[in-house]
């Protein structure tokens, strides 16, 4: 009886500890500062805008403080709210991210990914139904991003294609990545094999903006887009043009690995070039010893070493 005394006595001292924090007008308040929209932070948080607007005055009355002003059709933090905003919005995700630890070490919870789009669709999503059978108390969230601020997104990992070498984050190889001209078989039929550049001329090509023709020659991300020709930015989109019968594509081979084997499309080259970027699992060194994250990361290398290498790249390596 004595000790349970001594801790309410404890308490009593701290009394900041017992005071209601308003969590919930803290949460729309960065809502709003990101989307610069009450109508937007609405949305994302699923609430009126009415129910923004009173929270958002809320924490004004909290704080003594207005916090946003006008300006056209957005609305931006005051200069009272500016420095507030980072260190609300840090202290919000160590919020999260402590009762995801708790919730982690019973092996549950939600986890939150980021991946990028095209890789989302072509790789990830077939593969998603074997990782729900193993762990069925792991409610996996994927957002198909190319961004990589943890402390704002409030993501566990995320799927990166690029050259590594990336600063204040855990990040390791997961699947090496070739580029390959495919096209529908009557195509291929049709125009023959390609060998050279020259080749190209008789194909209508598709072109990416992310990995140019150039690429397959030199293996390099190339930004460079030619006037002519079907040009897409998303490389999902591209396969499924190939797939359509568009023309000649150049696709990461990630992408194109059901399509190949249904028959869709066909490699129309023996030179298959190895990409200079290359999927990467990533992190935060804090996330990496979680439960769930050890669990994604080992599905996710898993997954990687059993998907296949192009034919070609096997007989060179051999």
């Amino acid at each position: 009886m004595a000790r349970k005394h001594l801790v309410i006595l404890q308490a009593a001292k701290r009394p900041e500890l017992t005071r209601r924090l308003p969590l919930n007008s803290l949460r729309v308040f960065v809502a709003v500062a990101d989307s610069q929209s009450f109508t937007h932070a609405a949305d994302v948080l699923g609430v009126s805008v009415s129910a923004v607007s009173m929270q958002i005055r809320s924490l004004e009355q909290y704080l003594g403080v207005r916090l946003f002003r006008r300006s056209g059709r957005l609305v931006v933090p005051t200069s009272d709210a500016l420095p507030l905003l980072p260190r609300i919005r840090d202290a919000l995700f160590g919020l999260q991210h402590a009762l995801e630890e708790g919730r982690a070490a019973r092996g549950s919870g939600t986890l939150y990914i980021s991946v990028l789009p095209s890789f989302a669709t072509q790789w990830l999503a077939p593969r998603l139904k074997d990782f729900q059978a193993r762990h069925p108390r792991l409610h996996l969230r994927v957002a198909s991003s190319a961004a990589m601020d943890f402390h704002t997104t409030g993501m566990h990992a995320a799927i990166r294609l690029g050259g590594g070498g990336w600063p204040g984050v855990h990040h390791e190889v997961m699947l090496n990545e070739w580029l390959v001209p495919v096209c529908r078989p009557e195509l291929f039929k049709k125009y023959g094999p390609v060998e050279t550049p020259e080749d190209l001329k008789r194909y209508p090509l598709i072109h990416s903006t992310m990995e140019s023709w150039n690429s397959w020659v030199t293996g390099m991300p190339d930004n460079y887009w030619p006037l002519d020709g079907l040009g897409l930015d998303d490389s999902a989109a591209l396969v499924h043009a190939a797939v359509g019968g568009a023309g000649l594509a150049l696709a990461r081979w990630s992408l194109i690995g059901d399509e190949l084997q249904d028959g869709k499309l066909t490699i129309a080259s023996r030179k298959i070039t190895p990409f200079a970027r290359r999927y990467y699992f990533v992190c935060l060194p804090s996330t990496l010893h979680l439960k769930k994250v050890i669990a994604l990361r080992d599905w996710l290398l898993e997954q990687a070493a059993a998907f296949p290498m192009p034919q070609l790249a096997q007989a060179r390596r051999a």
